[in-house]
């Protein structure tokens, strides 16, 4: 059989046939490292399932029932729930509130973009304003509720501030007090006070992202732009404005959210009283004061599709896209 096959073959292929190794099959190993990655990616995904994908699942399940938290077969109410959110001022009026927090927002960006950009340069104590900028962002929310409690009482420190410059409040002959601003008392001025309140906590954390962002610009661009006679408002129109755009985008996307989200510092300072129940509030007594987990879960599912919305919008208008500053 073999000389037939030499026969059949020359002789310098069979030798060389007879002489190759058979090539070695794929070890085990090789193949365990190819799924390597896939066993690491097991706990983090299997936690986000567990912990996010599901609970969201299950919230927008629960919108359209009746649960009431306890009940562990609720009842099927359809778009019941969404209905009541739309035509019950109780629900949607508080976005009202929202506006003041929005525009507060506004402002908290500006200022930080006007520090970030001065304190890029050459400044004197730079480095002491850094700190005191980024300082109360550090603080905790309800250490911040309970200073600025002392801070906007009655005969507090702003009403101090107000009457060393000048502003007095009014007194009877008898030295009574007649009238004095309260500040968290007037549902007109209660949450302007507070909206003051989040632009002081959250200007920090602005100001750092939009600083290394300015920082993280080519120096050699605002020489050529010096060397060209632009001023520091020019530097800042057609060299930092269009260098940071993506995360000005960004900002104004975390603060709008932000700003419809807000729960914690008017919670904890007048537990939503005098016009300052925020959507959240609203969210958080609609479930466990009256215990309508279904109406809860309406609202908070209906804050999530406006925060995606106000988003896709922001996206369309203000697109991502590459800036060649040179």
């Amino acid at each position: 059989m073999v000389a037939n096959f030499a026969q059949r073959v020359p002789r310098a292929r069979w030798t060389n046939a007879l002489r190759q190794p058979p090539k070695p099959a794929i070890s085990w190993f090789r193949r365990f490292r190819r799924l390597t990655p896939w066993i690491y990616l097991v706990v983090p995904l299997g936690l986000l399932t567990t912990f996010v994908y599901y609970p969201c699942v299950r919230l927008f399940y629960y919108s359209f029932t009746d649960w009431d938290g306890l009940t562990p077969h609720p009842s099927f109410v359809g778009l019941y729930n969404y209905r009541q959110i739309f035509s019950n001022p109780q629900y949607f009026d508080v976005f009202k509130v929202s506006l003041y927090y929005i525009g507060g927002a506004a402002v908290q960006i500006v200022v930080a973009l006007y520090f970030a950009t001065i304190l890029s340069f050459n400044v004197r104590f730079r480095n002491f304003w850094k700190g005191v900028i980024f300082f109360p962002y550090l603080i905790n929310g309800v250490a911040i509720a309970f200073i600025f409690n002392f801070f906007f009482a009655p005969g507090g420190t702003l009403d101090s501030v107000l009457k060393v410059i000048g502003y007095h409040n009014q007194y009877n002959s008898n030295g009574r007090l007649l009238s004095h601003h309260l500040w968290l008392g007037d549902p007109h001025l209660v949450n302007v006070s507070l909206a003051g309140v989040s632009v002081w906590r959250y200007l920090g954390l602005n100001f750092v992202l939009f600083l290394g962002a300015v920082q993280s610009i080519p120096g050699n661009l605002y020489e050529a732009a010096e060397l060209d006679g632009a001023s520091r408002w020019h530097q800042f129109r057609y060299i930092i404005a269009p260098g940071i755009r993506p995360l000005i985008g960004l900002s104004v996307i975390l603060a709008v959210a932000g700003a419809l989200a807000v729960f914690e510092v008017p919670y904890i300072m007048l537990l939503g009283a005098n016009g300052s129940t925020t959507f959240v509030i609203r969210t958080v007594q609609t479930a466990f004061t009256f215990h309508e987990f279904g109406q809860a879960s309406a609202l908070a599912v209906v804050l999530l599709l406006i925060v995606l919305a106000i988003t896709w919008v922001q996206r369309l208008v203000v697109p991502d896209k590459e800036v060649d500053l040179t």
